[in-house]
């Protein structure tokens, strides 16, 4: 197992001009990215929908990679994405699932069956033509330049340490801060869509 900040600032030389959905799992990359203006942190949506997010904007930038930084937890309330992404195929679509075995953002609750479910075998399993699985940084830093080289989509799950702010909810610091307007805004612009 790893901390989660350490993969992604492996991953931080690797981005390129990727749109990257930070989700549930990725929430520290907002403060690792140095190009916010392809950042799209959703704040905090129902759990299960960033995965049909990212999903969506890869469909809609065919042209551009598209990461998802998910979680297991929120991977685990809309599972059926995974069939949906495997139907279309897009080849623009890179889906890394950070699993720390438990709901971090609501208070470390366990997800269900958390020591025993094989995220990679569930994607490949509803027709992800690419599946990994790593314990250990060293493994999946050494693997993202191949994992980010060839056509998506491609599942990626990756076991960390829970970084629970074990505080209720209205005392929490946040991790948004771009307002939903400014992130779309910015997104649009440097991708040349008229708003």
């Amino acid at each position: 197992m790893f901390h989660t900040e350490d993969f992604l600032k492996a991953f931080k030389p690797h981005r390129g001009d990727a749109i990257v959905v930070p989700g549930r799992g990725g929430k520290h990359w907002v403060n690792i990215s140095d190009q916010p203006d392809l950042d799209l942190p959703l704040g905090d949506p129902a759990m299960g929908g960033h995965a049909a997010f990212a999903f969506g904007l890869a469909l809609a930038q065919p042209k551009r990679k598209v990461v998802l930084f998910d979680s297991e937890g929120d991977l685990q309330m809309g599972l059926g994405i995974l069939l949906t992404v495997a139907e279309q195929n897009p080849a623009n679509f890179y889906h890394f699932v950070l699993d720390n075995e438990c709901y971090a953002t609501t208070g470390g609750q366990p997800v269900p069956n958390a020591k025993n479910v094989d995220y990679a075998m569930l994607a490949k399993g509803a027709g992800y033509p690419r599946t990994h699985s790593f314990t250990e940084l060293d493994a999946v830093s050494a693997a993202l330049p191949e994992i980010l080289g060839k056509p998506g989509p491609v599942f990626v799950t990756m076991k960390v340490h829970a970084d629970v702010e074990n505080k209720p909810i209205n005392e929490r610091v946040r991790w948004r801060t771009r307002s939903w307007v400014q992130v779309v805004g910015d997104l649009q612009r440097k991708l040349g869509i008229a708003a």
